[in-house]
């Protein structure tokens, strides 16, 4: 157990921060999972903006690595012209 009082402070905002990540990480993964699903080429341009500009917000927060999401965002846009 922490000794000190700030240590005990560093602990709770530890673990809030964590849960937030952990919720933001896994809105990310299921819009990702979502996207890669539809099959409307004019819908799916519309949602990798709204994709992309959330990955970037990610990465800014530090919540994802920033080459992680270039490496996403590349990987969606391949997806994207790939559809019929």
């Amino acid at each position: 157990m922490a000794n000190h009082k700030s240590s005990l402070k560093r602990i709770r905002n530890s673990e809030s921060k964590r849960l937030r990540n952990r919720y933001q990480a896994k809105t990310m993964r299921t819009a990702i999972k979502a996207f890669r699903s539809i099959t409307d080429k004019k819908a799916a341009a519309t949602e990798l903006s709204n994709l992309s500009s959330m990955l970037d917000r990610l990465a800014k927060k530090s919540v994802i690595h920033k080459n992680k999401a270039a490496n996403l965002k590349s990987e969606l846009a391949v997806h994207l012209n790939h559809i019929k």
